[in-house]
């Protein structure tokens, strides 16, 4: 009995794995070999990637300002004894004038001021300072010579260089780009040399006394100092690395003269058609007068006299003083305008100085490094 289950049991399995290969068979009937698999064809290929520029900006902002150059500082060098507050104290210099302040200090009060809002300042399209402390703008014009200060001791003309204005303008754009000082027979010559490109790292000033060139230290440092052997009160201090100094007579005048450029920014703002063969070098200048007389003249001068009466609108957004034939000047030395002053007080000697200086004429020489000027 046990046999016969036995073999019952084996003749299922064989029924059963016959009909699961015959199912097998059926599922891959009609199916061919498979078939032998190529390359895939390719499609058009994009373009090689080449370097990426400087990606733009995310929408709505713009580029990066540039970070504020470090505005320069300035120190009070006075005596510790007479003002311990103001003694060696540093100070940054105002945002109006990162790089060309001066430390004002006094017993009262100490702090780093703008030269160019100072009465005695004469900067940009010529805009005056006077001694009264009102600004005005006196234009003059391009390429002529103007007296700006005439007293008995002390004359001092300005240079002015410029472009013609725009279509509808009356006048000219002017910059101060040179002055001259006469005093006690010396003659001074301060001026911007005129440069296409400008580089604040290379010297643009001249400078000479009776025509020979003042040099100051080569190692540009700020504060180098010059004092002349033939005038030993006359002093040229350095107060930039270069392209600013300050020019001090002792006991008659000091001057804070600086070179500037036109920049293409302000050429554009204000049209004034700077080229590129010239940057149109100029002056920043801040003059202090110890010693003028109640008769000074010239175009700040007057402004220092105890009856000067301001005549213009000084709410105007640029009141500005006319009278041009009143200041104008035959050459850079010559002390004739209609007011001057100088020499009246000396007689005979006086008028020979005179004389003498309205026959000179000046030019750049010795490779730019001075002004040679000869009769």
């Amino acid at each position: 009995m046990a046999r016969r289950r036995g073999f019952v049991l084996a003749l299922a399995a064989v029924v059963l794995l016959a009909a699961a290969a015959a199912a097998t068979a059926q599922s891959d009937k009609g199916k061919g070999p498979p078939k032998a698999e190529g390359p895939k064809p390719e499609g058009p290929k994009s373009p090689p990637k080449g370097p990426e520029g400087p990606k733009s900006p995310p929408m709505g902002e713009g580029p990066k300002p540039k970070p504020k150059p470090k505005p320069k500082q300035v120190k009070c060098q006075v005596n510790r004894k007479e003002n311990p507050y103001c003694f060696n104290k540093k100070m940054d210099c105002p945002d109006d004038c990162p790089e060309t302040c001066f430390a004002s200090c006094t017993e009262y009060d100490c702090k780093a001021v703008c030269a160019c809002n100072q009465p005695g300042a004469a900067c940009g399209d010529p805009r005056f300072i006077g001694g009264d402390g009102n600004a005005f703008y006196f234009h003059g014009r391009k390429d002529a010579d103007f007296c700006v200060v005439s007293d008995r001791d002390l004359h001092i003309n300005a240079h002015f260089i410029g472009k013609p204005g725009h279509s509808g303008m009356s006048r000219d754009f002017t910059w101060i780009q040179a002055i001259a000082m006469l005093f006690d027979g010396h003659r001074l010559y301060v001026g911007a040399r005129k440069t296409a490109t400008w580089d604040d790292a290379v010297e643009h000033l001249e400078i000479t006394l009776d025509g020979e060139p003042v040099h100051l230290p080569a190692d540009q440092v700020g504060d180098a100092k010059w004092i002349s052997s033939r005038v030993p009160a006359l002093s040229v201090t350095r107060t930039k690395a270069a392209n600013g100094v300050l020019v001090a007579l002792d006991g008659k005048f000091s001057v804070r003269a600086n070179a500037v450029p036109i920049t293409e920014e302000d050429s554009r703002v204000h049209r004034y058609g700077v080229t590129s063969d010239d940057c149109l070098a100029h002056l920043e200048l801040a003059f202090k007068f110890d010693a003028l007389t109640d008769d000074v003249h010239g175009v700040v001068g007057q402004t220092y006299r105890s009856d000067y009466v301001n005549q213009l609108d000084v709410r105007a957004s640029m009141p500005t003083m006319g009278g041009d034939a009143s200041f104008t000047a035959s050459s850079l030395f010559a002390a004739d305008c209609a007011v001057a002053r100088f020499g009246t007080s000396h007689g005979n000697d006086g008028a020979s100085v005179m004389s003498e200086l309205a026959g000179i004429t000046c030019a750049s020489g010795m490779d730019g490094q001075g002004v040679v000027c000869k009769k």
